[in-house]
């Protein structure tokens, strides 16, 4: 099945929507590892997204999801929140839906949940070190400290735990008509 811009604009809009309520259930958000890190589940639909319309509808979703969460339900943390949750989503989704267009398949749809997950811990890490001293005042040697106890092993769990979900949310819904990038 084909889809027109309008059908890809109202899909885009609509996984953007359930992103964000997403982040509203209160027991689908909630720390990991310490206070400060949460998970959510708002990635879900935007995997879904990428998958379904590639990945530049996949950051659409991102951007949308990153902006509205950054004004609303975590506006204390402003735009270093936004910029954080872009990176960390948005590598996510565009490493795992590139690879997903390439192989369309089980084995493929796997190794895209799994490229993105350690996409999105990688780049974790660098951000982490450049941002979070800018916008907490602290040193860099303060974060680099939490790299391998909190930051590394709170993205692998965060991604790997929206993975499965949306790896049993997506087979079903990817035996059903294509549709196109």
């Amino acid at each position: 099945m084909k889809t027109n811009k309008t059908q890809k604009l109202v899909l885009i809009a609509l996984l953007a929507a359930i992103s964000i309520m997403l982040l509203y259930v209160p027991f689908l958000r909630f720390p990991l590892l310490v206070s400060y890190l949460e998970y959510d589940a708002m990635d879900i639909p935007i995997l879904i997204g990428g998958f379904l319309l590639g990945p530049g509808a996949g950051l659409l979703i991102t951007l949308i999801g990153a902006l509205i969460q950054g004004f609303t339900l975590s506006s204390s943390s402003g735009i270093y929140g936004i910029l954080m949750h872009f990176l960390a989503t948005g590598a996510f989704v565009t490493t795992a839906s590139l690879i997903y267009r390439k192989r369309q398949s089980v084995k493929g749809l796997i190794a895209a949940l799994i490229f993105g997950t350690l996409a999105m811990t990688a780049i974790m890490i660098p951000a982490n070190l450049i941002v979070t001293p800018l916008f907490l005042g602290m040193p860099i040697s303060s974060v680099t400290g939490l790299i391998l106890p909190v930051i590394i092993p709170f993205n692998l769990l965060k991604a790997g735990i929206n993975s499965v979900v949306t790896f049993l949310i997506f087979l079903p819904i990817r035996r059903m008509k294509k549709f196109s990038k």
